[in-house]
């Protein structure tokens, strides 16, 4: 895929620190989840299983508006497309407002979704951007770059939202205030974005008619569906997603199963879902492409996804946490090789593939809530035990093998005859 602007280094530099706040906020608006979840289910007293619609709400946005995003990015452009998504995020952080007062538990999780929406249009447009602006074959490093923000914000989050809200005490209008600040900051940012200089890019071949890609994998192609490795990224991303969203979404539920109820500030332990996401993405933007390839490198994380779940699912309770945040480091990569090699020769059909790449997010709603309603269905006790928590994370182990087929020959089909 070649890009629709000059690929030296400083032609898309201040695009990407632009593009690295986005990402921030991306980080943000899904870290909130892994604080919110046990919150709501201590405060409208929700099973595990309910408690996880919370991630559901956020997440279900992606398959819903996923198409209509990839619509709006044709009209109006990336750069629009970006401001409009924070515009739609400040609205659903600024519905918590009106949520909390009414202690309605449904109208959080349309709160919820409409920030998903405008987290969708933001994924929309910023993925196939960082794609694109620069040289295909260290997309897995501008990703890694971008990822390193994004999952930052995963960390901060719970830690900002405890900062007003105590998990050993929830009360509802402590939420008040900090989805204001919140609502204020998306709202410059949308302003910002406005402003700012992002050039629009294109992919080799998007404006092109099928008479003039005669040397390109979408020459012929009438539809979308003619893009096998496509269609099995969608997949991969879908699961990927999912199994990326479950440690932040389960850790504080675990951690108390773990060390017990009563220990202290147990948001604090999503941080270590950060380190090794970060950790990851830190040697994805050093290695990839220069040590090795992003084809290589999801093999790798794949393979260590695979160790890593059945480590937490047979290890002693205490040894199997750190196995948790093994699989976290195991996730890194696994977005910005998935999303390059999905979205490989697509041509005139980039933003439509973009779409549906982001419609596969949709599994961050789908494998945790799965997860919960199976702590639910597995646990003889009140409260889930150590144990419940890891026969639920059977889960995972479907999903990283899925991956690695992927990584190994999935993406490869476009090259056969």
């Amino acid at each position: 895929m070649a890009t629709g602007m000059n690929t030296q280094s400083k032609s898309y530099i201040l695009p990407l620190i632009i593009i690295g706040i986005m990402f921030f906020v991306i980080g943000f608006g899904v870290g909130i989840s892994g604080f919110l979840t046990p919150a709501l289910k201590s405060a409208f007293n929700l099973s595990t299983g309910q408690s996880y619609l919370v991630t559901a709400a956020i997440f279900s946005a992606f398959v819903v508006f996923g198409g209509p995003a990839g619509m709006i990015i044709k009209k109006i452009g990336y750069r629009k497309s970006m401001m409009t998504a924070f515009f739609i995020m400040a609205l659903g952080m600024l519905l918590f407002v009106p949520s909390a007062k009414a202690v309605s538990f449904p109208l959080f999780l349309v709160a919820l979704f409409i920030g998903g929406v405008g987290n969708t249009l933001l994924q929309a447009s910023v993925n196939p951007y960082v794609t694109i602006v620069g040289p295909v074959e260290s997309a897995a490093m501008r990703m890694s770059l971008m990822g390193i923000m994004n999952k930052t914000a995963w960390w901060i989050a719970p830690l900002f939202l405890g900062l007003f809200i105590d998990l050993s005490n929830v009360h509802l209008n402590d939420v008040i205030l900090p989805f204001y600040i919140v609502t204020g900051i998306l709202l410059f940012l949308g302003v910002f974005t406005y402003f700012a200089k992002l050039p629009e890019v294109k992919a080799e071949g998007e404006d092109e008619t099928e008479e003039t890609t005669q040397s390109s994998y979408a020459a012929g192609k009438t539809s979308i569906w003619q893009f096998p490795h496509l269609i099995l990224g969608v997949i991969a991303l879908f699961l990927y997603v999912g199994i990326e969203t479950l440690p932040m979404a389960s850790i504080i539920g675990f951690v108390k199963a773990t060390f017990g109820s009563d220990v202290a500030n147990p948001e604090s332990y999503s941080k270590f879902v950060t380190i090794g996401l970060v950790t990851g993405y830190i040697f994805g933007a050093i290695a990839i492409p220069k040590f090795i390839s992003q084809t290589k490198a999801l093999i790798m994380f794949a393979l260590i996804g695979v160790t890593a779940t059945l480590m937490l699912i047979y290890l002693p309770a205490q040894y199997a946490y750190y196995a948790l945040l093994l699989t976290s480091f195991a996730n890194s990569l696994m977005w910005p090789a998935i999303w390059p090699l999905a979205m490989e020769d697509l041509g005139k059909f980039t933003k439509t593939g973009a779409s549906m790449l982001v419609m596969g997010i949709v599994g961050g709603a789908v494998i945790p809530l799965i997860f919960g309603f199976l702590v639910d269905a597995v646990k003889t006790t009140q409260e889930a035990t150590v144990a419940d928590y890891q026969t639920a994370y059977w889960v995972m182990l479907p999903a990283y093998l899925f991956i690695l087929y992927f990584a190994l020959y999935g993406h490869k089909i476009r090259l056969k005859k």
